[in-house]
């Protein structure tokens, strides 16, 4: 069991994200209700603050605050219990992060910034918003140096030692963190407040989106890289084998610092002011991130077969029947895994320029989101928090909690199936996103869209409540296990936090050089963006004023 004080902190992050994943999942719930046409909001409140919300606090807020919490937690238990400066900054950043998404979610639920959750100008939220949202990352910023800091006086103490895998997987999503925030931070900053409050009365669009998805494609690491954490350092100790590969796992997640950052333009195929030429660069850095996912996979796998013929799988696939199905720890996450490859297809599908023609502004992407971050992130942070939380609270995760878990992940799986598959059916049909119910006027053409057995918008509005049912079932969980279930007694009862041991003998000593990382991704950053860059600042047209369309 980790120190008392390392356990609040991580409790009350962890505590922090489901306020947030159930106010996201209720403006979910409320979303596809208003597409199918089947609601009509109140006149104070509209689809477009809703679906700001939704994106806001399950993308960013939920995410943030539940790595965070897994965080504490991890660098703990393998490094240590953490300092009286460690943990005082980590507070502080864990309160100027919360203050800022107070503020953030008040200007959203008000009225006064239905800017979407990529927040793209010359939509003009309240300056408040971008205050709220800079303050979140900023919290950030501060909870994790004090991570770094906890780090580093583990490496002071142990000169000459790789650090454990669950410490380099924290740091390397930490520097990844740091260096895409620069982008948002800096739009922030110099574009959308001084904008915001009248300061100046115009903004560099493309600029602005520009420097949004230098940050935006690396925050879909961010959410990632953390499961992966779990898939390489947890599922091994769930089999009762080794991980695979400590430096096959070490070389992954190095890629992800290069390779995921200097991408960004491959969310801006259909904009004019970037050339043909830094749009295909970026496109072939972003097929690079496909290595270290396959290398994941592969990993992985061999995982499972190496436990499952330890547990006695003969043949060709004996293994897989050998496999702990019964411990909802495990079947969550491997069925968060099996969801990424069609995420991870459909990833290919929407960096490749041609086809992003047919599918970037329609509900595929929708679709897309749903099944990488709303299924392989959101279901490994699900089956993290069934022994995460009664790890940290000492109470017991009981028979019928685990039937619970069950029925949850189930539900979740259902649900995301006929809602996500419906999206992107609806995609390739033609359905934009970014929007409320639309039948084009009741255009026969458009209409045809949602004929279909999966492409109706009922098939969507029952997925999306199967999800809300599901997430409410989830939160029943978090509170019982966080506050009521009966304190665990008996060792037996006892949930560990499980951290699989790695064989780092063979491990290159450079991949802990970060010195060397940080360089080559900076250098890769400057090749992708510097030139473009400096044109959108140098050759910048007029701007445009803000625009308020609610």
């Amino acid at each position: 069991m980790i120190a008392a004080q390392d356990r609040k902190l991580a409790l009350w992050n962890i505590g922090v994200a489901y306020i947030a994943f159930l106010i996201g999942t209720l403006c979910g719930l409320l979303q596809v209700f208003i597409r199918n046409d089947a609601l009509q909001l109140p006149s104070w409140l509209d689809y477009y603050q809703i679906l700001t919300a939704h994106g806001v606090l399950l993308a960013l807020i939920f995410t943030t605050y539940f790595i965070f919490g897994f965080f504490v937690t991890g660098m703990s238990k393998s490094l240590g219990s953490f300092g009286p400066k460690v943990l005082l900054y980590s507070w502080i950043g864990f309160w100027v992060t919360t203050i800022g998404t107070v503020m953030a979610t008040v200007m959203i639920i008000s009225g006064e910034a239905s800017v979407l959750y990529t927040f793209y100008a010359p939509l003009k939220a309240s300056g408040w918003y971008y205050v709220g949202l800079a303050l979140v990352i900023v919290g950030t910023w501060i909870s994790s140096f004090a991570l770094v800091g906890h780090y580093v006086v583990w490496r002071k103490a142990h000169k000459g030692e790789l650090s454990p895998l669950f410490a380099f997987m924290t740091i390397t999503t930490i520097i990844m963190w740091i260096i895409a925030c620069l982008g948002v931070v800096a739009t922030v900053l110099f574009q959308y407040i001084p904008w915001a409050f009248g300061w100046v009365e115009t903004i560099n669009v493309e600029l602005s989106r520009s420097l949004f998805w230098y940050f935006g494609h690396p925050l879909v690491y961010f959410w990632l890289l953390p499961a992966y954490m779990a898939w390489y350092v947890i599922v091994p100790k769930l089999l009762g084998v080794k991980v695979f590969s400590d430096s096959l796992a070490r070389l992954a997640f190095v890629l992800f610092i290069l390779f995921s950052i200097p991408v960004g333009f491959h969310h801006q195929l259909t904009e004019p002011g970037i050339s043909n030429f830094w749009k295909f660069l970026q496109v072939v850095l972003t097929f690079m991130v496909i290595i270290p996912s396959l290398l994941t996979a592969f990993s992985m796998f061999g995982t499972f077969e190496r436990a499952g013929r330890k547990n006695g799988g003969q043949g060709l696939f004996g293994w897989f029947t050998k496999l702990p199905w019964k411990d909802v720890r495990f079947t969550s996450i491997f069925v968060a895994m099996a969801f990424f490859i069609p995420g991870g297809a459909g990833g290919i599908i929407n960096a490749s320029f041609q086809l992003n023609e047919v599918v970037h502004n329609t509900m595929w992407i929708v679709g897309h989101f749903h099944i990488t971050v709303g299924t392989p992130v959101a279901m490994t942070f699900m089956g993290l928090t069934f022994w995460l939380v009664p790890y940290l609270t000492g109470r017991k995760f009981s028979k019928v909690m685990q039937k619970l878990g069950f029925i949850q992940i189930i539900t979740w799986t259902i649900g995301m199936l006929l809602m996500s598959t419906s999206q992107h059916i609806l995609g390739l049909l033609g359905a934009p996103r970014r929007t409320a119910y639309t039948g084009y006027n009741n255009h026969p053409s458009a209409l045809e869209w949602f004929d279909g057995i999966l492409t109706n918008h009922v098939t969507m509005a029952v997925g999306g409540s199967i999800l809300f049912l599901s997430a409410m079932l989830l939160i029943y969980i978090v509170v019982m296990t966080m506050f009521l279930s009966p304190k665990a007694e008996l060792e037996a009862d006892f949930v560990e936090f499980p951290l699989a041991d790695s064989d780092k003998e063979h491990t290159p000593k450079f991949l802990e050089n970060w010195w060397i990382w940080i360089g080559i991704a900076f250098a890769l950053i400057i090749i992708a963006y510097a030139i473009p860059l400096y044109g959108m600042i140098h050759h910048a047209p007029p701007g445009s004023e803000g625009f308020k369309t609610w």
